[in-house]
């Protein structure tokens, strides 16, 4: 099986199955904003209410800038970790051409800061010429791109508008304790039942089709293959002609069933889609991108299973491939599903908020069952996940490790440290990479990048180079997966950290070797030494000159931080702390503070409040650390509630200041705080947390900033009061939960 078994408390007093089954997802008519998914965290199937992808509605192909910005759609996309593209690159671009010097400490350093969004912008629309550098940044930052692997949806009866499929009396129910999505709906005058699973482990897929429609000749299964897109945001690429082949082998075909391997190439890239279906039908393939499964006369239900797997290309050697054979049958994959759901639901913790009198407690309890099931189906996977997970492409499915501990810290907190472990090894082959670019900027160890795919080699433009609170992340990730063990009997604990740190204690050690040589040190008139965290660099409110910008105030309490979890490392190794590490610590400066609160960063007092209040992170996010004034970041977020622009924050945005107040030891806010209206700071009815239109249709870092959040308000850390972010009229019956770290 592709993901391990995860530990789970003795004696469960939630029934975790009436808890998780009361929030399964009804639909009732088909929405361009919602898709149902079915996944394992390494491939995932996005469905519309046909419980396959029938209709168009979910495509957001075609849409102008303004419109994608004001109407929010989804796509119903099929997504894996290891089903990547890559265009031809015959001028030989490489990240050397979109550098520029800066000053440091350290001397001139060159970063890949070409071009800006706002030159990439005005080169797209004809507004300026491009240069080398812009040509050479675009095709950097749109490759690798992440695939949809293909679209299987059914051909059905024509509606009122013609090339427009009828579907009425829907009723689509997404099991999410079985992982299982079961559809009926009317066409053409006959009923349709649909029931479509993904398996637990590999990227297979199975549905079973049963309707008249089938048996009178008026309804098929279609295989569609998009093109691949390098668009930044959403947006399916169907050309006249098909982007590279597509070519379909049928293997077998009789009374009983079949079998047929459709094969796509495009440029380096090769992956495979194998059919295997029960009932009579014929596969046909249009010679461009359709592949049709036609049911013989008089055959009503159709079984198919669609096994995906690559060849070669960006990203195929994350393939892990299920147990040969195992998978090749509806209710095998039925099976794997189930097992795999029930397994994730029993494991690690769950929170259950019906007893209480809080208005927003169903709502609250709805949101946390929903975004671990989307957290699961969509990350836990073998590297970090994209914003829009496995549903949706953004920034070309590259994914932001910035954003990793918001889609993934939940999963130890949660007390699921297995899965949150199994993207670690992808840091490990990116290690080199990252080495050198460390030693290109003067320092020793790795600096971890921002935007990526697979390859680990970053994005260039004007903000993701200079961001470095992603840095500190992996020290973080895993000192809650070591406290997550913790909660565990002796002998499962002591196997879990043993395994954890000969998976990740060297790749620590790098991390904070960067912190340690990356800050500026500066020799005060006093004769004390001060560590900057001096220019370049972008703080997480990414509004500022990167080029003078320095000490923003959380990145340098969570730099401390961060070095001091290297060093408890090290301790737990048997290792010595090291010298250096504790100099640049003791010599970070305190945030600069303003009317008693503090600002973003060092040396402006005026602070941007259309974007994150990032500076919260300093304390709630963070335990306390010598850096940060509890009183002053008391203050900050008093100051932040009452000036703040809340259309312009993200789903993330909500669960910082809950776990701020927590900290704070204002409980009765951190609710309110967490759950407070906000354009982006709500939930639909498939769980999804919503972000811009169509461009960032959903947003998971939501999702998993929801269930931190609530990680430490309900389980709060050592020696704390009993759920310490909850007041009065919350009924919290909570187990499994990972107490946080101080």
């Amino acid at each position: 099986m592709s993901t391990p078994s995860t530990g789970h408390p003795a004696g469960h007093s939630i029934d975790r199955r009436a808890l998780v089954s009361r929030h399964a997802v009804r639909l009732d008519a088909d929405s361009p904003e919602l898709v149902l998914t079915l996944g394992n965290g390494d491939f995932a199937f996005s469905a519309d209410v046909t419980g396959l992808q029938t209709l168009a509605t979910h495509d957001p192909s075609g849409l102008d800038m303004r419109s994608a910005m004001a109407t929010r759609v989804v796509d119903t996309g099929t997504q894996s970790t290891w089903g990547w593209h890559e265009q031809p690159n015959p001028e030989g671009f490489t990240l050397a051409d979109t550098m520029h010097p800066y000053a440091t400490a350290r001397g001139e350093v060159l970063y890949p800061d070409s071009p800006s969004m706002e030159r990439m912008m005005a080169v797209m629309t004809g507004q300026a010429a491009p240069e080398a550098a812009d040509l050479a940044g675009m095709w950097l930052g749109a490759n690798p791109h992440r695939l949809d692997l293909g679209r299987l949806g059914l051909l059905l009866p024509d509606g009122p508008t013609a090339g427009t499929p009828q579907v009425d009396d829907v009723d689509a129910r997404l099991d999410l304790w079985a992982g299982r999505l079961d559809s009926t709906f009317t066409s053409g005058g006959e009923r349709v039942e649909v029931t479509t699973a993904v398996a637990g482990e590999g990227a297979v897929l199975a549905t079973r089709v049963t309707s008249t429609l089938l048996a009178q000749g008026r309804a098929a299964l279609r295989l569609a293959l998009p093109d691949p897109s390098p668009e930044m945001f959403p947006g399916i690429r169907w050309g006249e002609q098909v982007e590279g082949t597509v070519e379909l082998e049928v293997r077998a075909s009789d009374a009983q069933g079949g079998s047929a391997v459709v094969t796509r190439r495009l440029d380096s890239t090769t992956y495979t889609i194998t059919l295997t279906w029960t009932g009579a039908a014929t596969a046909s393939h249009d010679g461009g991108r359709t592949v049709l499964l036609t049911p013989a006369a008089g055959t009503d239900t159709l079984e198919v299973v669609a096994a995906f797997a690559p060849v070669a290309g960006p990203g195929s050697q994350w393939y892990e491939a299920p147990a040969e054979g195992a998978l090749t049958s509806v209710d095998a994959v039925l099976a794997s599903a189930a097992a795999f759901w029930e397994g994730y639901w029993a494991s690690g913790a769950a929170v259950e908020l019906a007893g209480s009198q809080h208005p927003r407690a169903a709502e609250l309890e709805r949101r946390l069952v929903l975004s671990q099931y989307l957290l699961r189906a969509n990350g836990g996977g073998l590297m970090p996940p994209q914003e829009t997970g496995l549903i949706s492409n953004t920034w070309r499915g590259k994914f932001h490790l910035e954003m990793h501990w918001w889609h993934a810290a939940q999963f130890a907190a949660w007390g699921r440290p297995e899965v949150l472990e199994r993207s670690f090894g992808w840091y490990r082959s990116i290690l080199p990479s990252a080495q050198a670019t460390a030693a290109a900027q003067g320092c020793r160890g790795a600096r971890w990048p921002k935007e990526v795919g697979p390859d680990g080699h970053e994005a260039p433009g004007s903000i993701g180079p200079f961001l470095v609170w992603q840095q500190p992340h992996l020290l973080y990730l895993a000192e809650l997966c070591w406290a997550a063990y913790g909660t565990r009997g002796e002998a499962e604990a002591a196997a879990g950290r043993e395994r954890l740190l000969a998976t990740v204690g060297d790749l620590l050690d790098e991390t904070a070797e960067l912190m340690a040589s990356f800050p500026q040190m500066e020799r005060t008139a006093q004769g004390s030494v001060v560590a900057h965290l001096g220019a370049p660099v972008m703080p997480a409110q990414e509004f500022y000159d990167a080029a003078v910008t320095r000490d923003p105030t959380y990145e340098l309490a969570y730099w401390w931080f961060g070095l001091e979890l290297a060093q408890r490392f090290r301790e737990r190794r048997g290792l010595g702390r090291v010298a250096e590490w504790e100099a640049v610590q003791a010599a970070l400066p305190v945030p600069e503070q303003v009317e008693g609160r503090y600002t973003a960063v060092a040396g402006s007092p005026s602070v941007r409040t259309d974007d994150h209040p990032s500076f919260l992170q300093g304390l709630g996010f963070l335990p306390p650390t010598p850096l940060i004034d509890p009183a002053a970041m008391g203050a900050t977020l008093d100051w932040v509630r009452e000036v703040w622009d809340w259309d312009s924050t993200w789903g993330w945005d909500y669960p910082v200041m809950a776990m701020t107040a927590t900290r704070l030891g204002r409980r009765a806010e951190a609710v309110d705080l967490l759950m407070q209206e906000g354009a982006k700071n709500r939930y639909d009815a498939v769980g999804h947390n919503p972000a811009m239109g169509a461009f960032i249709p959903l947003y998971l870092p939501g999702n998993g900033g929801l269930l931190a959040a609530v990680a430490l308000m309900a389980a709060g850390w050592e020696g704390s009061e009993e759920h310490p972010g909850f007041g009065e009229g919350w009924d919290v019956r909570a187990e499994g939960l990972t107490p946080w770290p101080l």
